[in-house]
């Protein structure tokens, strides 16, 4: 693959599927190359390091949406030489980043230094091993004082028995989405509970064809609706324990939820990225569940709905009658230091940035920061401009206090399993409540090809 400083471009490569040699251990190399900077106690950085030059550009994986964190951090450090790469960022959970690391393990040679990715749980696989892809940031790396700055939990999904191998790029707590100006216009009262979130889509359906409360149609639907029904089918225990239980009331209750509101029509099998989802429903989104990054990435999009000024509002996370309201979270993202960079520092200065420095996460990033104090900016700078209704930043401080922490980040991805065994059946008219057996045989063959004990 050939590289291009950032000056003179960029490059790409294509979307890689899963292999089955992602469940094999990385192969023990050295990581030194050719004499290292020190191991583990020894080295500044807490971990045995390749032999530093500190004029070596740093190569760096986004996907197309990190793209301006990039231009932005070129921009402020013109003296950082910087190779950037864009990939699909093992979105839907491609494993697209696993599977390249792997490949370069084996090959012994050709890491990124930095890396992004929309998976939260990659963590979970590039901490182990030998030696391990991920750097450590927690050992002498980065100072404390600037880990602490990230909002409490972010940090949570990237530690890996006590240990920080990953900064959240942002927080993507599930909040509920609705235009405010359709309820005034409909007459309705928008949902606390998902009891009363079934009731109005079957009345939508019926009074108001063509409009949608949600959509099931992408890879993370699970981690929408599942997850904030606070249903245990993505359960993490230790290291090595995994368990998924379709059969758990909660899971089948929020199942026949939305097949009752597919049945109806409400809720949809469109992806929202899709541009036949912009065609049909621009305009025609009362209600949809989804991530905080919606904010930009949709409703603000000229690109997607667009929608006007004053009309969208973020609510608060539903919950089942007579229980306490619990989210999901999607995304938000990660970057990634490899234990194989040959510029530490500037790699370091690279992550302190993208995380944290206004120029991109307040003025630019399309979601709420993992960082405090840029997050408290984010909100700020979204409350003067007017443009959703509501109190969108009290809203959205509360959901993402509000994850449930019964869901894991195992070393595979829930979202490429949901992908693969419930979607296509969903799409040929198969109930969803039917298709939990064997999304839940899915989820524990893959468990265990990826040698965790299913219990």
């Amino acid at each position: 693959m050939s590289l291009r400083t950032r000056s003179a471009g960029r490059t790409r490569f294509g979307r890689l599927g899963l292999v089955a040699a992602l469940a094999v251990p990385a192969l023990a190399l050295s990581a030194c190359g050719g004499g290292g900077s020190g191991s583990g106690a020894d080295s500044p950085y807490g971990f045995e390091a390749e032999e530093q030059e500190a004029d070596s550009p740093i190569t760096v994986w986004v996907d197309a949406s990190r793209e301006p964190a990039v231009d932005a951090f070129t921009k402020a450090h013109p003296d950082v030489p910087v190779n950037v790469e864009t990939y699909d960022g093992g979105a839907n959970g491609s494993g697209s980043f696993q599977t390249k690391i792997t490949a370069f393990d084996q090959a012994g040679s050709g890491w990124p230094d930095v890396v992004f990715s929309t998976q939260n749980n990659d963590a979970a696989w590039a901490a182990v091993g030998q030696t391990p892809f991920a750097a450590p940031l927690d050992q002498g790396y980065f100072d404390q004082e600037f880990l602490d700055g990230f909002t409490p939990g972010a940090l949570d999904p990237t530690t890996v028995d006590g240990t920080v191998y990953g900064l959240r790029n942002d927080l993507a707590s599930v909040v509920t989405w609705y235009d405010q100006s359709l309820f005034d216009e409909f007459g309705y009262e928008v949902p606390t509970t998902w009891e009363e979130y079934e009731e109005l889509g079957k009345q939508v359906a019926e009074e108001h064809p063509g409009y949608i409360v949600g959509s099931v149609g992408d890879a993370w639907a699970p981690e929408v609706y599942f997850w904030g029904a606070k249903a245990p089918i993505n359960t993490v225990t230790g290291t090595d324990g995994f368990s998924a239980d379709m059969s758990d009331p909660t899971t089948v209750k929020m199942a026949e939820t939305l097949d009752s509101l597919i049945d109806s029509g409400s809720v949809v099998q469109d992806s929202v990225f899709d541009a036949e989802f912009v065609k049909k429903y621009t305009g025609k989104v009362l209600m949809l569940p989804g991530p905080i990054w919606f904010s930009g990435a949709l409703f603000q999009n000229a690109d997607s709905l667009d929608a006007p000024k004053g009309t969208i509002a973020a609510g608060l996370p539903l919950a089942w009658e007579g229980e306490e309201a619990a989210t999901g979270n999607v995304g938000g993202g990660t970057w990634f230091i490899s234990q194989h960079s040959k510029n530490l520092e500037a790699a370091k200065t690279f992550l302190e940035f993208v995380t944290s420095a206004d120029d991109y996460q307040v003025d630019l990033a399309p979601g709420l920061p993992a960082y405090a104090s840029a997050a408290d900016k984010w909100l700020g700078n979204q409350a003067k401009s007017g443009y959703f209704a509501g109190d969108f930043a009290e809203d959205v401080t509360t959901a993402s206090g509000q994850v449930w922490d019964g869901w894991g980040y195992p070393r595979f991805s829930q979202e490429a399993v949901f992908a693969k065994t419930v979607t296509p059946e969903l799409a040929a008219g198969k109930k969803l409540v039917d298709l939990l057996p064997d999304w839940q045989t899915a989820l524990e063959n893959e468990a265990q090809v990826n040698g965790y004990t299913v219990e």
